[in-house]
């Protein structure tokens, strides 16, 4: 097949536009074109009066004809043979397999993982502190709407992970030669997302399809032969010694349960995300090697869908196309820091994200249909070890300072502190307002929201930098700065503030067989790179247990 880039046709154009774009492109018949896939679509609204629509098309002519093409068009780099897109299992299990790898976790780092083992015939055993899927889902409604909040089944801890209540955007930045996403894509599709993921430039699915989708990837894991635990906390980690002197390291051999039970592997793969804290100090006490990284703090932020589609989109606003506009801002402050937008929800709601006691985390959330009145987005500061010094879990410990902090500021009761941006710019204290004081836009946060002075909420240089960053967004996004837009703290769980750094292997630095994955190690930022990582963790267990089995030949 002929793939065709750039193909730019107007927003509105009929059915016949694309097959005539190709005709006219390829200088070929109608006749000759045999059919066409949609690779990618995506649009151009620099112009919001005159927005185009940006496609990547797959053709299929003969295979003479095809020849023929590609060697009139070599020199054009809009025109190219279509790349294999098919995912190749780089294993199989050998009829001698007798050890089942572990992955710890099950959001999209370690979904990934297990079905990939699964579909290459290693029978992983895949583990979760957290509820199935649609229990989870109940006891996290049930802390929005009663404030009871059960510290293992929640937004962070579950099946899906913490992914699956949020926007669930299925695009990243990161490099994907061998068409890891593809893959990742593919299964979604399989197991009951929209075909559309397939080609849109920025897919999503949103919670509900989401849990729909978990479950059948889980049925389809077990199909296979793999087995899912949930409830099944991980508190600790057996070790051993191999080597001696200069050659002395240490592997993993096992690990212990909540419940007691010790499991057998030296192969376990941790997918824990980003909020697993006990776990993450268990690994650090057991001698797993763990650095500090740079993370981010702030705020989430609320406009009227409606202002962000009229300020992407202009007259187009509404198209059924274009859907409900996003934004993705930054802005580099006098005092050095960089605020940015994260997590963008369009047409949306802030969500209760914590998974401690007496703490107050935010969270962006949508559905599918993308229809709620707001839009919402974290307007975060980047913060590296240098700002939280004390080794590699001081981070951890200023997340959760700033976490308590806000469930005090909002009342005591697991109610966020908020505060119009108006207000905080101005630096006026709210605490003396109810909220029939706030304008257009109603908070969408559940439980609810208690008027404050946010600038109590974060370090001072955050406060400064995000006061200095909205006015310069506003520049891009007009309305952004609108008093009546709303703020809810805190965001802190923008990334894990540890790396588990592993070597070229996959493994830890210092610790055969166990493998720092996904979100929670440092290696993943979102729904897509977090199921990326989790195939590549999948691929290198399978070459090492085949590799093992060998050399015992």
């Amino acid at each position: 097949m002929i793939r065709l880039s750039n193909i730019k046709l107007p927003l509105d154009h009929d059915d016949q536009a694309l097959p005539h774009a190709i005709l006219s492109t390829l200088g070929i018949t109608p006749e000759q074109l045999i059919s066409f896939n949609m690779f990618r679509r995506g649009y151009d609204a620099r112009k919001k009066s005159n927005i185009f629509l940006i496609y990547t098309l797959d053709i299929e002519v003969s295979a003479a004809l095809e020849a023929e093409l590609l060697i009139t068009f070599a020199d054009d780099q809009l025109i190219k043979q279509t790349p294999d897109l098919d995912y190749h299992f780089v294993a199989q299990a050998p009829a001698e397999l007798t050890e089942r790898p572990i992955v710890v976790g099950f959001g999209p780092c370690g979904l990934l993982a297990g079905l990939t083992l699964a579909q290459m015939g290693y029978n992983p055993i895949i583990l979760d502190r957290g509820k199935e899927v649609r229990e989870r889902t109940k006891d996290t409604f049930g802390f929005w709407r009663q404030k009871i909040l059960n510290a293992e089944s929640n937004v962070q801890f579950g099946e899906g992970g913490a992914g699956t209540f949020s926007d669930g955007k299925l695009y990243s930045q990161v490099k994907d030669p061998k068409q890891y996403s593809r893959k990742v894509l593919t299964e979604f599709v399989a197991s009951g997302a929209p075909d559309e993921i397939m080609y849109v430039s920025k897919p999503h699915i949103g919670t509900f399809k989401l849990v729909s989708m978990v479950e059948k990837m889980r049925a389809e894991i077990i199909r296979l032969g793999g087995e899912i635990r949930f409830s099944s906390r991980v508190d600790d980690i057996e070790l051993e010694k191999t080597g001696t002197g200069k050659e002395e390291h240490q592997r993993i051999t096992g690990l212990t349960l909540s419940t007691g039970e010790t499991l057998k592997s030296n192969h376990i793969a941790f997918a824990i995300g980003h909020s697993a804290r006990d776990t993450f100090e268990m690994l650090y006490n057991k001698g797993i090697y763990i650095e500090a990284k740079p993370f981010s703090i702030g705020f989430r932020i609320e406009h009227e869908q409606s202002t962000i589609d009229a300020a992407r989109f202009g007259p187009n606003a509404g198209n059924e196309i274009l859907g409900a506009a996003d934004y993705k801002l930054v802005h580099h402050c006098k005092n050095g820091r960089s605020v940015y937008s994260f997590c963008m929800c369009p047409g949306g709601t802030v969500v209760a994200a914590t998974s401690e006691e007496h703490c107050v985390v935010t969270n962006g959330m949508s559905q599918y249909s993308r229809n709620e009145r707001n839009a919402n987005s974290a307007v975060v500061v980047g913060i590296d070890p240098n700002d939280y010094p004390g080794g590699p879990l001081a981070g951890i410990e200023l997340q959760r300072q700033l976490e308590k902090s806000a469930y005090v500021l909002g009342g005591s009761d697991y109610d966020a502190p908020a505060q119009t941006v108006g207000d905080f710019l101005k630096g006026i204290d709210s605490s003396k307002k109810d909220l029939d004081s706030l304008g257009s836009v109603q908070p969408s946060f559940k439980p609810g929201i208690k008027l404050v002075d946010l600038s109590k909420a974060l370090p001072d240089f955050a406060v400064a930098a995000i006061r200095e960053a909205i006015p310069a967004f506003n520049r891009k996004i007009k309305g952004f700065a609108k008093d009546d837009a709303l703020l809810t703290g805190v965001e802190t769980r923008t990334s894990a503030p540890i790396s588990i750094k592993r070597d070229e292997t996959f493994q830890s630095i210092n610790t055969q067989g166990l493998y720092p994955a996904g979100e929670g190690a440092g290696y993943a930022g979102g729904i897509m790179s977090a199921a990326i990582d989790g195939i590549k963790i999948a691929e290198a267990m399978a070459l090492s247990i085949n590799e093992k089995i060998a050399a015992k030949k």
